[in-house]
């Protein structure tokens, strides 16, 4: 089940540059919430901080604490040589095969992404396995930086479903530029930072 996590007036600088300025939200449990701006105004800082893996100069995060986190990062982040299936499985071991390849055709990666290592496949297919190995762990928070980038408007849709479908009743907190992705994936808040 989400949690209801707190933001308040996160900070954060590297040298003369200040990514994050005072940020305070709250992201309410087991919904999505999307944050919006535009490039450079901090949201991967923010996701980084919530994540635990920047410290802010000043404020607190608080609601995390003994939180199973899945993410989505900015770049795919997958073990090249293994399959779909087993990139997958390196989140929960337990899923069996025919689960995983349930999921992979449920947004789109059929018969032909079985098998192949997803060096072989394309920016779209990796990005849709990086969001499933989010989905399909047992996460309580879902962070994903622009978790549909560089797919195509009927793939979009179909992973944005997928996306409402598994991430239902979790805390979800996602990065996009577009009002029309934050509305396909269910958000009840749109926080501009």
């Amino acid at each position: 089940m989400g949690m209801e996590i707190r933001a308040e007036g996160l900070t954060k600088t590297y040298g003369d540059v200040t990514a994050l300025s005072g940020f305070t939200a709250v992201f309410p449990a087991g919904a999505v919430s999307c944050i919006m701006a535009p490039s450079g105004a901090g949201k991967t800082t923010l996701l980084r901080i919530l994540m635990g893996l920047e410290t802010p100069d000043s404020g607190s995060v608080s609601g995390l604490e003994g939180a199973r986190l899945g993410a989505v990062f900015q770049e795919d982040r997958l073990c090249e040589n293994l399959s779909a299936v087993s990139n997958i499985r390196l989140v929960r071991p337990s899923l069996g095969k025919a689960e995983i390849e349930e999921a992979l055709a449920a947004v789109g990666l059929g018969a032909e992404a079985l098998g192949r290592p997803v060096r072989e496949f394309s920016g779209g297919m990796k990005r849709r396995v990086s969001l499933l190995r989010a989905l399909l762990s047992d996460a309580d928070v879902l962070l994903l930086d622009e978790p549909l980038k560089g797919l195509d408007a009927e793939t979009k849709q179909v992973a944005a479903r997928a996306l409402r479908e598994c991430g239902h009743g979790r805390t979800v907190i996602l990065v996009t530029h577009d009002e029309a992705e934050a509305a396909a994936v269910g958000a009840v808040q749109i926080i501009q930072l």
